[in-house]
């Protein structure tokens, strides 16, 4: 039986949750993001910046994104094990 990791055998997801009154926009997140689910939305906040978003898609969890952001508490990011 040959090695294997432990995300090839646990099914491992995550998500992120984004304040999008706390986003500034800079777009930092979304150029860290490795699997590309993360942009700027089209929609203003209060402050006038367009907010990144991920629209409710599965990442892995990484949290490069949270890293990246330099506005404290604009990003959570959460990894699950089913």
């Amino acid at each position: 039986m040959p090695a294997c990791t432990i995300e090839e055998t646990i099914d491992i997801k995550g998500y992120v949750e984004i304040d999008t009154e706390e986003c500034k926009g800079c777009g930092l997140c979304v150029a860290a993001c490795v699997q590309k689910v993360l942009s700027l939305s089209p929609q203003l906040n209060r402050y006038g910046y367009h907010p990144a978003t991920n629209e409710d898609q599965p990442c892995n969890g990484c949290g490069l994104c949270f890293y990246a952001c330099p506005e404290p508490g604009a990003i959570r990011v959460f990894k699950a094990i089913d």
